[in-house]
């Protein structure tokens, strides 16, 4: 399925923690296609700034032909989104990647850090029991709507929200199970996911964080290694934006 170009129009935007910000776009043709998992690219009005910034994709309405985005300072690009205001209009394209393979068995849900958004899409397209874990550096963000779905189990380094440590501490801790797990993080946190799930015998789904420049395939930037061959580049490399950002997490070499 192709993505389209769009001139999308911000519905909303509100900052809803330190640094995050929440963006709602009315862009029929993309929401029409879009799925959990995958992501959108972003275009700067500022010709300077040449690449598109890629951002997950939050929340899916097709009724009203919107999608939401959250999304943290990371730079001069999203500092310009992040002065945007409902009437302005962003050129997207999307959606991009491949997203999450969702499942009817009891799921565990993880997400670290920026990688929390993406999961709550996924939450709500998830028919079956399902358990969302997710891993804060300090200030929360989406917990109550989270909980409005779903049993949360939650960590974060300073203990001030859940438990004080990682996100495997927090399903330790409250006893989470299931037999699926999606996750999405920093690499470090994915590649603790995948050896729990390894030790458990778990099928687990990872959603890679990677640095993008063209997010469409094309500049092969964004590549990671691979147990098998890939067949665009006959090595043991996949690219993120395009053969992800999914994976299965038994696919994936993790440094």
């Amino acid at each position: 399925m192709n993505p389209v170009k769009e001139k999308a129009a911000v519905v909303s935007q509100t900052c809803i923690a330190d640094g995050i910000y929440d963006m709602t776009l009315a862009c029929p043709e993309c929401a029409g296609l879009a799925g959990p998992g995958q992501f959108l690219n972003l275009y700067c009005s500022n010709e300077t700034r040449l690449l598109p910034r890629p951002i997950s994709i939050c929340a899916i309405d097709k009724d009203r032909g919107t999608i939401r985005i959250v999304y943290r300072l990371a730079g001069e690009g999203t500092r310009e989104f992040s002065t945007l205001k409902a009437g302005d209009s962003i050129e997207i394209l999307g959606p991009l990647g491949n997203g999450f393979t969702v499942r009817e068995e009891p799921a565990i849900l993880i997400g670290g850090g920026i990688g929390i958004p993406p999961m709550l899409e996924l939450a709500k397209s998830i028919p079956g029991p399902k358990t969302c874990v997710l891993g804060y550096r300090d200030e929360p963000f989406l917990l109550e709507e989270f909980e409005k779905i779903s049993p949360v189990a939650a960590a974060s380094e300073d203990g001030k929200t859940g438990v004080m440590g990682t996100v495997l501490d927090a399903i330790r801790h409250q006893g989470v199970e299931g037999k699926v797990i999606y996750a999405c993080g920093p690499m470090p946190m994915l590649k603790a996911v995948a050896e729990y799930a390894r030790e458990k015998g778990l099928e687990a789904q990872v959603s890679l964080e990677e640095r993008m420049a063209c997010g469409i395939g094309a500049c092969l930037g964004c590549i990671c290694q691979t147990r098998e061959k890939n067949h665009h580049t006959n090595v043991n490399n996949s690219r993120v934006c395009k053969d992800g950002p999914v994976f299965d997490a038994k696919e994936v070499v993790f440094p």
